[in-house]
């Protein structure tokens, strides 16, 4: 039995925009949401990976999730990033998010400690036995340093109904190929790079959570879009048109280039929490050069 899907097409890793003094800039959240929203993004993924959640205080943490609930009002989907690499922190933030409003959670495999299969069964089986909205699985071993087998995602797909997708940053299309085969409908796979959406899609994916959309909301939309309704050539034409500048948005580790890329074009996302730093001057030119010669700037 197939499984409500959260969204399709095209959802953004948003950027926890700051402050001069790094506090939490909620005037620009507002105006960055909107133009997403009103630029075609399909859902709001808040205090993800890009959006600094490991450098939020949680009392930070819940904030946004709140506001960014209570701003986007149910236009689109939004999507907390709860994750942990203590089970217990995963659990509360996710009840948390849950009160807070937001539609579905997004939990990352724990990072640093290293969980075996079975213990990612448990961590992840317990937090979603502790609220009612869905739960996205992210797997991205190259930041966590534990990769969730495809394995794992069946078992833990069939055994709670509300692990309903997972957001695939493997960089390895074959793990995309076992978890279709393996879970068909049972979940929704979305690419978590930027630069496999199109394979992703091909293997019966759902859409992609998204640094790009940042700064081309709509066309990464569109990508998701025209795969869907059959227009597999103009879907890869955008794809391919974008590698270059998915390139220069992970030149450094994200979300460093993407606050960047964001400041080029006006918004005040303001500076990154420490040890994140400011983007090398080359790295910044080459990616302004990029978004100038594609006309985002």
């Amino acid at each position: 039995m197939s499984k409500k899907v959260i969204f399709t097409g095209s959802a953004i890793a948003i950027v926890t925009p700051m402050n001069e003094d790094k506090s939490v800039n909620y005037e620009e959240f507002k105006k960055l949401i909107d133009f997403q929203i009103e630029n075609g993004t399909d859902a709001i993924v808040v205090c993800g990976t890009t959006g600094e959640a490991s450098t939020l205080t949680h009392e930070e943490h819940i904030e946004c999730i709140r506001f960014v609930a209570e701003y986007v009002n149910k236009r689109v989907p939004v999507i907390a990033g709860t994750g942990s690499n203590c089970t217990e922190t995963a659990i509360y933030l996710s009840k948390e998010a849950e009160s807070a409003g937001a539609d579905a959670v997004l939990l990352v495999s724990p990072y640093y400690n290293k969980a075996t299969q079975k213990g990612l069964i448990e961590h992840f089986g317990r937090t979603a036995e502790a609220i009612n909205i869905p739960v996205i699985l992210y797997n991205i071993p190259g930041r966590t340093g534990v990769n969730i087998l495809p394995e794992t995602v069946k078992k833990l797909c069939e055994s709670y109904e509300n692990i309903v997708a997972v957001k695939d940053a493997t960089g390895n299309i074959g793990w995309t190929a076992k978890v279709a085969q393996l879970c068909g409908d049972k979940i929704a796979i979305y690419s978590g790079d930027d630069n496999a959406i199109v394979p992703v899609l091909s293997l019966g994916g759902k859409g992609v959570i998204s640094v790009l959309s940042h700064v081309a909301p709509m066309d990464t939309h569109l990508i998701v879009d025209k795969f869907l309704k059959g227009d597999t050539k103009g879907s890869l034409e955008l794809q391919l048109k974008y590698l270059p500048l998915v390139d220069m948005l992970f030149s450094e580790v994200n979300p460093i280039p993407v606050k960047t890329a964001c400041r080029f074009m006006g918004f005040k996302t303001g500076p990154l929490r420490n040890p994140l730093c400011e983007m090398e001057e080359a790295h910044a030119e080459a990616l302004k050069a990029e978004m100038k010669r594609l006309g985002i700037i």
